[in-house]
C-alpha cells in the first residue's frame, strides 16, 4: 500500500508540472459530465416520469453510475490503456521488475484530472439525497455505499477483461467498449426501462443491474427484501472470471518483439 501511495504521489507531481493544463483538462471533464446531466434533465423537461421513475429517482442512478465509473477509471486507467503498453514493449520491462505485473500495470497510469467527473457525481449526490424522499436509515446508507463499491468493482473488472483480451489480440477489442462506456450511458437510467432482455443481460452477463437497479428499488421502498439491498455483493462474483482471464493472458503472454 505504501508503494502504491508513492506511485500516486509521483503521478500527481508529474501532472501538476503543468498546472494550467491540468485544471483546464479537469474543467473539460466537468463540462462533459455536466452535458450528460443536462441530457437527463431535458428528457424530464418533456416527460414527468420514465417507466414510473421520477427525475430525482433517476438522478440517484445517474450519480451512482457516475461515481462508480469514474472511480474505476481513475484506479484502473492502466488497464484501459494496456494495449499501448503491450504494443511498445513496455510490458516486457514490467515483467522483469521485482513486483507483481498486475500491481505495476495498475499503478502505471493514474489521471488525476478525471477527478473532475468524480466531483460532478458528488455534487449530484449532494443535490439529490436530501430531495429524494428516501428515509435515510442506516441500512439504506449502507446500501448506497454498496452500490458505489459494487459498481466500481464491475467497471474495474471490465477494464481488466479489456486488457486481458489484449494478450491474445495485441490490440484492444473495441466491442468491449459497448459494455464499458455503453453500460455507463445506459446506466444513467434504471435498467428496467429498456425491457426484460436488457435487464437479464445486466443481471446475469454484465451485472450492472445488481449494483444499480435492484438496490435502487430497496432505497425507494418499492422492495423491502434485504436481498435487494445486498444485491451489489453479487457483483463481486464478476471479479472471478475477470481475474481468471487476466491470469490466463499472463501465462500465455509472448513478447511482441518491439
Amino acid at each position: 500500500m505504501r508503494l502504491y501511495i508513492r506511485f500516486l504521489s509521483i503521478h500527481l507531481k508529474s501532472q501538476m508540472q503543468y498546472k494550467l493544463s491540468f485544471f483546464l483538462t479537469m474543467a473539460g471533464w466537468i463540462m462533459m459530465s455536466f452535458l450528460e446531466l443536462l441530457s437527463v434533465t431535458f428528457v424530464f423537461a418533456r416527460f414527468h416520469s420514465v417507466a414510473g421513475f421520477s427525475l430525482r429517482e433517476v438522478l440517484l442512478c445517474f450519480a451512482t453510475m457516475m461515481m462508480a465509473f469514474n472511480l474505476a477509471e481513475l484506479l484502473g486507467r492502466g488497464f484501459d490503456v494496456f494495449a499501448r503498453m503491450l504494443g511498445n514493449g513496455e510490458f516486457d520491462r514490467v515483467l522483469v521488475r521485482p513486483r507483481r505485473a498486475t500491481f505495476l500495470v495498475l499503478a502505471s497510469q493514474i489521471e488525476f484530472a478525471r477527478i473532475g467527473r468524480l466531483l460532478q457525481g458528488i455534487a449530484v449526490f449532494i443535490y439529490v439525497i436530501p430531495r429524494s424522499e428516501v428515509v435515510w436509515t442506516a441500512d439504506k446508507i449502507l446500501t448506497l455505499i454498496l452500490m458505489i463499491v459494487g459498481g466500481t468493482l464491475v467497471f474495474f473488472c471490465l477494464f481488466l477483461i479489456y486488457a486481458a483480451y489484449t494478450f491474445f489480440t495485441t490490440e484492444g477489442l473495441e466491442v468491449l467498449n459497448i459494455f464499458i462506456y455503453g453500460g455507463r450511458e445506459f446506466g444513467q437510467y434504471p435498467f428496467a426501462i429498456y425491457g426484460k432482455e436488457v435487464l437479464r443481460i445486466a443481471t446475469f452477463l454484465i451485472p450492472m443491474a445488481l449494483f444499480q437497479y435492484y438496490p435502487l428499488l430497496y432505497l425507494l421502498g418499492r422492495e423491502t427484501s434485504i436481498w435487494y439491498a445486498l444485491a451489489p455483493l453479487g457483483s463481486l462474483l464478476f471479479a472471478v472470471p475477470a481475474f481468471a482471464l487476466w491470469s490466463l493472458g499472463l501465462r500465455h503472454y509472448k513478447s511482441t518483439g518491439s
